[in-house]
């Protein structure tokens, strides 16, 4: 019998790597239980299966880790992972305090 009505979704290997990423975000290593790391910009082609990395290769692995509630940050030589929640209790910039910041006003 033909099952039409299953959709087949490939996960992408950026998917896969985000993925990957999360998990290691749980794991116990470098003197932590868990939480943020960094890993080397080298790590992160090993990861994807690439010889180089390209802006758009990036691009596609910072949003497949922002699907999985993480947050990836260009160091430019290395490459770090935080969870999106500790971005929530940051204070907010008013309006008043961003205009004053712009004209320079003490």
């Amino acid at each position: 019998m033909k099952n039409d009505h299953v959709l087949e979704i490939k996960m992408s290997h950026f998917q896969a790597a985000a993925q990957q990423l999360s998990n290691l975000y749980a794991k116990s290593f470098g003197g932590k239980e868990s939480g943020r790391f960094r890993m080397s910009s080298k790590q992160v082609k090993e990861l994807l299966g690439k010889k180089r990395l390209y802006a758009d290769d990036i691009e596609q692995l910072t949003r497949a880790v922002l699907e999985e509630g993480y947050v990836l940050i260009n160091m430019d030589s290395f490459f770090v992972v935080l969870s999106a929640n500790a971005f929530v209790n940051y204070r907010r910039v008013s309006g008043e305090a961003l205009t004053t910041a712009m004209t320079g006003a003490i």
